[in-house]
């Protein structure tokens, strides 16, 4: 029997793309020049304090977001350092090394907290507003707060995907889904393989985005509130739940997403990705390829397994 394949992950970045394996993360840009730049971060096994939580269902979800959050800020600062810089320039080293990955580490996270806080809040907020005193079934008062969240998410979608910073990093990411579908396929990572690969892949960052949607309204319903500062209060606080239990159908879509019927529930986060991925050019699954032969080549040198169910989805 074949072994299977390890679930890479990845995202793009500015001009190029990042992916991580199990022991190391490599992002790959394309400098003004043209020339093929590489970042590289490896990491070492831990063992003790909470790492038993990586392996603990709907803990590893929230671990896994976070950690991807505060690593992605890094390598997207590196991404956006190096492409700007003419050749020959070098970025300023006004901080060090260290302060610089702290502090961007730190607005990754914090980043993301604010972010999936707001679109938390503002759909309870707007569902409260239209709705209470005129709906009172909590299933369907949900369901409309569902649709509210996604309407959100699909308008910011389309606005920021307009502008032409966005179209090519939107490339980069359909060039990150062909690599791993061509991977995970056994095919020979060349550009002519790579681009007869889907660019939606059942593991996506966008997929996962639409399964918090879906499961909120299925948890929310369980809970009644008395005003528009209690739903809201009761929102954020269930929201670390409904990250690791989406986390966790991310997993389940991604293990049936073989399994005739079974495939379908997948299928809301594949037509997100419609928006978020687009054809990229062969230049671009070039840096891809070359990101991720060097991550995979950093991981095949590595002789001690560490866990890496917080690299597990693709972005």
């Amino acid at each position: 029997m074949a072994e299977k394949p390890i679930a890479y992950g990845g995202q793009a970045v500015v001009e190029g793309v990042m992916f991580g394996g199990q022991r190391a993360q490599v992002t790959a840009v394309r400098r003004k020049n043209g020339e093929i730049e590489t970042f590289e971060v490896t990491r070492t096994p831990t063992t003790g304090g909470l790492d038993f939580l990586k392996k603990l269902p709907v803990f590893r979800g929230i671990f896994a977001l976070v950690t991807a959050s505060a690593s992605g800020a890094t390598h997207l600062q590196f991404a956006t350092e190096r492409y700007d810089l003419e050749p020959g320039e070098e970025p300023s080293e006004s901080l060090t090394k260290l302060q610089m990955i702290i502090g961007v580490t730190a607005v990754g996270v914090l980043s993301l907290i604010f972010g999936k806080a707001v679109f938390t809040a503002l759909p309870a907020f707007l569902a409260s507003l239209l709705f209470d005193g005129i709906i009172s079934n909590l299933i369907i008062q949900n369901l409309l707060e569902g649709a509210i969240k996604t309407f959100l998410l699909l308008g910011y979608l389309l606005a920021i995907a307009q502008t032409p910073v966005v179209k090519r990093l939107f490339q980069y990411h359909g060039a990150e889904h062909k690599v791993i579908n061509a991977y995970e396929s056994g095919v020979e990572l060349t550009v002519e393989n790579v681009q007869k690969q889907s660019t939606l892949h059942y593991r996506c960052g966008s997929s996962f985005i639409i399964l918090t949607i879906i499961t909120g309204v299925i948890l929310y319903s369980f809970f009644s509130y008395d005003n528009v500062w209690d739903r809201i209060t009761t929102r954020l606080i269930l929201l670390p739940v409904v990250i690791g239990l989406s986390y966790e159908l991310l997993r389940m879509t991604n293990a049936i997403r073989d399994i005739p019927v079974l495939t379908y529930l997948g299928y809301p986060g594949l037509w997100l990705q419609k928006l978020t991925t687009r054809q990229p050019l062969d230049e671009q699954v070039e840096v891809a390829i070359t990101a991720f032969n060097r991550m995979h080549e950093l991981d095949e040198r590595a002789t001690e397994p560490v866990d890496g169910s917080s690299l597990a989805h693709s972005g």
